[in-house]
Formats: structure tokens, sequence, C-alpha cells
């Protein structure tokens, strides 16, 4: 009985001792295409994570033009600046930024796995297999600004689009090292039609 023990605790510790060789020298020889591909799975999934959450926000009115922008006129009513409502503006990053950081952190490791087809013949395995898991351990670092895009739309006529430009850094666990990836992401927002002439000098900080 004792001996038969015996052999089953050195058959698992060789088995133990050969798992984890594999995995150190499987770790060497993919551990660049792996994180490669684990880069791109976190930046597309995040990405769209950052869309849904600003489309939400403007599917409920929460991102409107009018609240963000706001004209300032001459005697003769005619345009002379834009300015833009620094408060709702920083509400509106706040609001955005906590959705999107509760929604990256709430992922699965399941959810950012890298599929071993996806390793080896990509061209006819790609998805299949046993998911290599990525896991989202922190948000290093978020911010979210507000730019602008001009454009002719007509006979003095010019359509303004405002765009939401989000950055998140996040740091993920694969294969047992943690790497950071940084993730950017434009979406159009808001947009008018500008009737007039435009002045040279728009979008001067407001309050």
């Amino acid at each position: 009985m004792g001996r038969a023990i015996g052999r089953i605790l050195r058959l698992l510790l060789i088995i133990i001792l050969v798992l984890t060789v594999a995995f150190f020298l499987f770790r060497r020889k993919y551990q660049d295409v792996i994180v490669a591909l684990a880069q791109t799975q976190v930046i597309n999934t995040t990405s769209d994570l950052i869309n849904d959450a600003i489309d939400q926000q403007i599917a409920t009115g929460d991102i409107l033009y009018d609240r963000i922008v706001y004209f300032e006129k001459d005697l003769d009513g005619r345009i002379t600046a834009l300015k833009t409502n620094m408060s709702e503006v920083n509400r509106l990053k706040t609001q955005v930024l906590n959705i999107i950081n509760d929604e990256i952190l709430a992922l699965d490791a399941s959810e950012l796995g890298i599929p071993l087809g996806n390793i080896f013949f990509p061209e006819f395995l790609s998805g299949r297999g046993m998911a290599i898991p990525v896991e989202i351990l922190a948000i290093r670092n978020s911010d979210a600004s507000f730019t602008s895009d001009f454009s002719e739309a007509g006979i003095n006529q010019t359509l303004h689009r405002l765009n939401m430009e989000v950055r998140v850094d996040v740091s993920v666990l694969v294969l047992g090292r943690t790497e950071s990836f940084t993730v950017n992401s434009q979406v159009m927002v808001a947009e008018t039609i500008i009737i007039g002439q435009v002045p040279d000098t728009l979008l001067q900080t407001g309050g």
C-alpha cells in the first residue's frame, strides 16, 4: 500500500514537473505573439465598451449640443465666438468615464481569452480551442476630452461636430505577467449647422 502511494506521488510529481517545464517553454516561445494578440483583444473590446457607453448617453439625451456649446453674438446678431460650458463638459466626462471604468473592470477573463487556435494555424483554427485567460487587473488612468471639427456644409453654412476622445490605460495579466496597454477612442457626440460667417477663434473656454 505504501509503495503504491509512493509511486502515485512520484508520478504526480513528474506530471507537475513536465507541465511546469512545458508551460515555461510555451511562454518563452509564444509570449510575444500572445501579448500582441492580448493587446489587440483588449483594445478592441475596450474600444467597443467606450463607444457603447457614449452611445448610451446620446440615446438617453444626456449629451446635447446646446448644453455643451453656446454662441456669443455681436449687436448685429453675428456669431463672434463659440464657447464651451465647462461645468457640463466636466459632468459628462465624469459620468462617461465612471461607466467605462465599471464596464472594463467587470470584464471576465474568458471574454478576453486568446483561443489556442489563434496561435497555432490561425488561418484554419482561429477562435477555436482552449483559451489563454487575459485578466484586467486595474485601470491605471482614464481621461476624456472634447474636440471640434468644422467643415463646409453649403453656401454660408458650416457643419460643427463635437467629438469625445477617451484614453484609458489598463493593466492586464497574461501568462503570469503584467502588461500595460493604452486604448484611445474617438466618438462623434453632437453636431449642428452654423448659419453665417464663422469666426477664426472658436471654442474658447467659457463658464
